[in-house]
């Protein structure tokens, strides 16, 4: 009990993950809080070492704060327009400041861009700059040019370009700028990083790299094609999808934070800052559903030279550029968001078996195929080869989609998935003529369809469960309808949607399996937001749309004032929890979009 209310008492102060906006260069994010602090950028990359890490402690392990002297929160904020450059806004007793922030498309050196604007009376603003490299560990040199201040540890230096007639000075680690904001004054600051080696950066023209950034976001945001009633939502979805694609190789991250917490205060922390091979295929079919095809191009690239090598080998979950090696570490120097530890950096998942992978990834292929990309040769190779890697490995027991760390079960989301990615290269082989072995591969599909049916059944209750002999239930069962292995009207699909829907409530929400079942982590957990997505999908397959609707929309409303949803959300105190933004969460957010009509 005394550790339950410790929980509690945890879970009530602090910051809060919704208090965050999201700025990408399409290469590395940037989060910044209402308070106009940057709290969390990891540099040059997603998954490299941060240089703000006061997202998982405090300003003292990296933080860059912009903002009225003495002003807390901001008053206001949006996103301009169908971007990703954000304004905020103060309203003080001395007049009306904004602060607008981006991450410019990137030519050569990754650069945050910060202008401050005047909008009425004199507004004392000032700036706070703690560099802290190797997330949060390494407090760097600083030294002075004549337009800039340069910090430099080990292989990293940001330089930071200081606007004329700004006061700045170094203090305790930290370098303040002091100004005031007068009506139709903007006063731009650039943080250019590089590496260290290097002795000059090049300069820039803040205000054309605010107006190409805009121009290349509504550009790339013109081209979607949904236009049912939540469009708002969707485009907002497909844009924090697209901010998490890693531009030079087509690899997409699950989501650009680590170990914000499950449970606040517990150890449910992990990094997400790589490419599982699920929720990059699922992206790419939202990408593709709104009618965005490039990254999908890009993302069967990237697929081709992760994955080459031993078809047996193939990984959950790989680096931005395919690293296969993520060891997972702990950083003990790091109190961890709302006191949660440990701190992970790395991902053990990527020595775990998920089976489930392969009819993401087919599927995903089959989804291309179908949206008039060409099935190309090599793509077509490698599919072969994953179905005979699959159809020697499909009856082995995985951790499965949830990541388990209490050992393999046979779990039936797995084995649907298998199902699927032998459907799905079937139908492929049909539409195009090319080269298989039809016949194992139907042969292949109709063996997994019985023994799931025989086995992940439960006889007394008529639903499917967890794992083969459990009674558990698991919202992946949902898939069962959702990817056509059985008709929406049979009646175990039915009994299972009434049963996921019942069983799995959280606040009328749905939890991904129930709070009993082992996963060999202590704690609970809150409700998993794509699963009641996933709800609202089956709801809408059995004809009951009106219900599926409003679960959508009552999901959908949990996003933030700027449309970003992590993985979890807690009925009890009404907060996100889990990394942020998750693509898994937008994905499912875009799909049931489309599926309700759009």
């Amino acid at each position: 009990m005394a550790a339950a209310r410790e929980r509690r008492r945890i879970s009530l102060v602090g910051g809060r993950i919704e208090d965050y906006a999201l700025l990408s260069d399409l290469q590395t994010a940037a989060l910044v809080g209402r308070d106009g602090a940057v709290d969390w950028l990891c540099l040059p990359r997603f998954d490299s070492p941060s240089c703000f890490a006061a997202l998982l402690g405090g300003p003292e392990h990296g933080a860059w704060r912009i903002a009225p002297a003495g002003a807390g929160d901001c008053t206001g904020r949006r996103y301009l327009g169908d971007t990703l450059v954000l304004e905020s806004r103060w309203r003080t007793p001395d007049g009306e400041v904004k602060v607008v922030d981006l991450m410019p498309h990137r030519d050569r050196a990754p650069r945050l861009v910060r202008i401050v604007e005047g909008v009425s009376g004199a507004v004392p603003v000032r700036g706070e700059l703690r560099l802290r490299f190797h997330h949060g560990r390494v407090d760097p040199w600083v030294r002075r040019t004549e337009r800039h201040r340069v910090a430099v540890a080990g292989p990293d230096a940001a330089w930071l370009r200081v606007p004329p007639g700004v006061h700045t000075y170094g203090a305790d680690g930290t370098t303040v700028s002091e100004f005031t904001a007068r009506p139709g004054e903007r006063v731009p600051f650039v943080l250019t990083w590089q590496p260290s080696h290097l002795s000059t950066t090049p300069r820039t023209d803040p205000e054309a790299l605010l107006a190409a950034t805009l121009d290349g976001w509504r550009e790339w945001a013109g081209q979607l094609r949904y236009r049912g009633e939540w469009r708002e939502a969707v485009l907002r979805s497909l844009l924090t999808l697209k901010a998490l694609a890693y531009e030079p190789t087509g690899g997409i991250v699950a989501a650009p934070t680590s170990s914000l917490p499950e449970v606040p205060g517990g150890e449910r922390n992990w990094d997400y800052r790589f490419c599982w091979l699920r929720d990059s295929a699922m992206t790419l079919s939202a990408l593709l559903r709104g009618g965005f095809r490039q990254e999908a191009a890009a993302w069967r690239k990237w697929l081709l030279r992760a994955v080459a090598g031993d078809p047996s080998d193939v990984q959950a979950v790989y680096g931005v550029a395919g690293e296969r090696g993520l060891p997972e570490t702990e950083a003990p120097w790091l109190p961890g968001h709302l006191g949660s530890t440990p701190v992970r950096f790395g991902n053990a998942a990527v020595g775990q078996l998920q089976l489930d992978v392969y009819g993401e990834v087919v599927d995903t292929l089959d989804l291309a195929l179908r949206a008039g990309i060409p099935m190309e040769r090599q793509v077509w190779s490698l599919l072969r080869t994953l179905l005979g890697s699959l159809a020697a490995r499909w009856r082995e027991p995985d951790e499965g989609l949830w990541e388990v760390r209490c050992g393999r079960r046979q779990f039936t989301h797995s084995k649907v998935m298998a199902w699927v990615a032998a459907d799905r290269a079937v139908r492929m082989a049909e539409a195009t003529g090319l080269p298989a072995p039809l016949e194992q591969w139907r042969a292949l599909r109709e063996a997994v369809h019985a023994e799931v049916c025989e086995r992940a059944v439960d006889p007394r209750r008529g639903v499917f469960v967890r794992s083969y002999g459990a009674t558990e239930l698991d919202a992946a069962t949902l898939f069962v309808a959702t990817t056509g292995f059985l008709p929406p009207d049979d009646e175990r699909v039915v009994r299972t949607v009434e049963a996921v829907q019942e069983g799995l409530d959280h606040g009328g929400l749905v939890r991904r399996y129930g709070a009993g079942a082992a996963d060999g982590l202590p704690g609970s957990e809150g409700a998993f937001l794509a699963c009641s997505f996933w709800l609202a999908d089956a709801l809408a397959l059995l004809g009951r749309r009106d219900e599926a609707a409003e679960l959508f929309v009552r999901t959908a409303s949990l996003a933030n004032d700027l449309g970003l949803l992590s993985e979890q959300w807690d009925p009890v105190d009404h907060r996100q929890l889990g990394n942020t933004p998750q693509a898994f969460t937008h994905v499912a957010l875009v799909n049931t979009a489309f599926r309700l009509g759009g």
